[in-house]
């Protein structure tokens, strides 16, 4: 069993940045794949971006070169570095913990990006 809360969601103007943040309830070592999700309306969810437990980092095309995930091994957090933000990238992001067997969400924080 795993939890996972998110935070920093918000509101940011076009080009700017925002830093997610995602506590995990136990070792995010012993958490196979660590990953950021996000849904737009009327969309799909998809993944952002994921980190493995070996360090292993995933993106969608999109956001290459724009998003960094890391991770605190002694807070058990992962975030999501978000710059030269994209009215595109306006959606609802979640946090997800795939520990091989299950799969564990978060509740969710909004990003606007949004003159």
């Amino acid at each position: 069993q795993v939890e996972v809360v998110e935070s920093g969601g918000g509101l940011v103007q076009p080009g700017g940045s925002l830093r997610l943040s995602c506590a995990a309830s136990r070792s995010i070592f012993s958490i196979a794949i660590m990953g950021w999700h996000r849904q737009a309306p009327g969309k799909q969810r998809e993944l952002v971006a994921s980190i493995s437990n070996g360090g292993i980092t995933n993106y969608v095309e999109s956001v290459k070169g724009r998003f960094t995930i890391s991770r605190d091994g002694a807070k058990n957090t992962v975030d999501l570095q978000m710059n030269s933000l994209k009215p595109e990238d306006t959606a609802v992001y979640y946090c997800n913990a795939d520990t091989g067997w299950n799969k564990y969400w978060g509740q969710g924080t909004q990003v606007t990006v949004s003159s």
